[in-house]
């Protein structure tokens, strides 16, 4: 029994609404636009300023901050809208994605189309939604104190936690799904769950360089400025902060396990023909050119975001490849949903 196709959609626009949230932040991110609004204001922050008086009161909220006295002290209202819209589109984003989630939840919840095995997954969801406006803000907050950037730390952890709220309802998406297409093959999931293992790390590291600007370090492909082992990857003391603060080391990792992330889904690929798996080996081949284009134009703003959206579209193929892998359940989660 298939879950009816009023769940199955709604959690699949759900899912391309957190895809679209995580590019728009790679943009937010890039233009330095994040820290353009000061404040959090969960319930009337949808609305922007308007009126004259309303932009220059925003801008002088701005210019307070360390990248408003210390980037952008020269900035006009008309600069300022700039920065300013992107980051309120993101915020505004999350908001409509947090109403297209809970709205068609509690009408689905109280028509009893949801079983009781079912709901706490999707009050998991609505839970990991607001816990991700919360570390949002808690990153802006960081570059809003003494310097005019955020912590890449928390950038790392608000990207990584929007990847898992966007695995997890694709991982649902597919639950609710036919089951035909899946075949158990442990060897298989074995290899789909170590790949998807490793895309996390590989992201983990790309944060951490894009938080610290470390992609402008080196831009040369295959050696980094000439060097295999670039100079410089220990200088920072004591030596085991350099994987998450040294810029050159940052990005050194990051190269390599991106390398070993294609070379692990190629040779998945290989072993299994698959149209999964041969979907996995091209986007993981697509990915690394992105890669490598957004080190060699010195991370140009579209090639950046695109290298982010593809790391997220290869791992929804290998969630797509680990899923077909596994046994079909004696009771599919789809008959947990009422006719």
């Amino acid at each position: 029994m298939q879950a009816p196709a009023s769940v199955r959609n709604w959690l699949i626009v759900v899912a391309a609404m957190i895809f679209f949230m995580i590019v728009l932040g790679a943009l937010t991110r890039l233009t330095e636009s994040g820290l353009s609004m000061v404040e959090w204001r969960p319930v009337t922050g949808w609305l922007p300023p308007i009126g004259d008086a309303a932009w220059q009161a925003e801008l002088e909220k701005y210019l307070s901050s360390p990248q408003g006295r210390l980037v952008n002290r020269g900035f006009s209202v008309g600069e300022f809208k700039e920065i300013f819209w992107l980051e309120y589109l993101h915020r505004l984003w999350g908001r409509l994605i947090g109403l297209v989630f809970a709205l068609p939840l509690a009408w689905f919840w109280m028509r009893g189309r949801l079983s009781p095995s079912l709901k706490p997954r999707l009050v998991a969801v609505l839970v990991l939604g607001g816990l991700q406006g919360a570390l949002g803000w808690a990153m802006v907050a960081s570059g809003l104190i003494d310097r005019p950037s955020v912590s890449h730390y928390r950038l790392a952890a608000h990207l990584l936690l929007a990847v898992a709220l966007y695995a997890y309802t694709v991982w649902l998406t597919l639950e609710l799904g036919p089951q035909t297409t899946r075949q158990d093959d442990p060897k298989m999931r074995r290899k789909a769950t170590a790949l998807i293992g490793l895309l996390l790390v590989v992201l983990t590291w790309g944060a951490l360089m894009a938080g610290l600007r470390a992609g402008t370090a080196h831009n040369t492909f295959p050696t980094m400025s000439g060097y295999w082992i670039p100079p410089g990857m220990f200088d920072l003391m004591p030596w085991w902060i350099n994987p998450f603060e040294n810029g050159t080391t940052i990005q050194f990792i990051h190269r390599w396990l991106a390398t070993l992330l294609v070379l692990g889904v190629l040779a998945m690929t290989w072993r299994a023909r698959r149209p999964e798996t041969a979907a996995a080996a091209a986007m993981a081949l697509l990915q690394l050119c992105l890669g490598i284009a957004t080190i060699l134009t010195g991370v140009e703003v579209a090639l950046a975001a695109a290298h982010q959206a593809g790391a997220v579209l290869l791992l929804t193929i290998l969630i797509v490849v680990r899923h077909r892998a596994a046994p079909s359940p004696r009771r599919p989660l789809s008959a947990m949903v009422g006719g």
